[in-house]
């Protein structure tokens, strides 16, 4: 389901003094074994199109309700809409509501552990590439890892 941009910005200003891990990621800290089970990144080799998804856990009896961002993008989508929409698809058969923050594009080349994050997404606006490359980081440590707002 998608979140409306009010009821983003109420869930950070919520978040971020308490729970959250630092003001640049807007990330609450997990505890849903649901949430802690999505993919932090699910990209393919090659040039594509990517899209920046925010997921939200269930809320817990506090009140918070814990999120995480995640990075996809796949060489068979045509549109950044088909990879919102696969993914959010496969977060709600667990539950899970998700929130596209913007994409771009992602250029993916194993064999020299390089991966550009650039351009944007016309439906969707220009996803945070710093973001991107943060969760981008998590699961191509050893990666150099280029952003520029340069490009389509």
């Amino acid at each position: 389901m998608l979140k409306t941009a009010r009821t983003a910005v109420q869930r950070l200003v919520f978040c971020r003094p308490l729970f959250c891990s630092g003001y640049t990621t807007g990330a609450c800290k997990m505890s849903d074994p649901k949430l802690e089970a999505v993919k932090d990144v699910d990209i393919e080799e090659g040039i594509f199109k990517y899209v920046l998804i925010k997921v939200y856990g269930k809320q817990q009896a506090d009140g918070v309700e814990p999120s995480k961002l995640i990075v996809r993008g796949y060489a068979d989508c045509q549109w950044h809409s088909d990879i919102y929409e696969r993914a959010s698809t496969s977060c709600q058969g667990l539950g899970l509501d998700t929130e596209c923050l913007g994409g771009g594009r992602i250029e993916h080349n194993p064999s020299a552990k390089l991966i550009k994050v650039y351009g944007y997404s016309q439906g969707y606006g220009k996803a945070d590439h710093s973001e991107s490359r943060k969760v981008l980081l998590k699961t191509y440590s050893d990666y150099t890892i280029e952003i520029s707002d340069e490009g389509y």
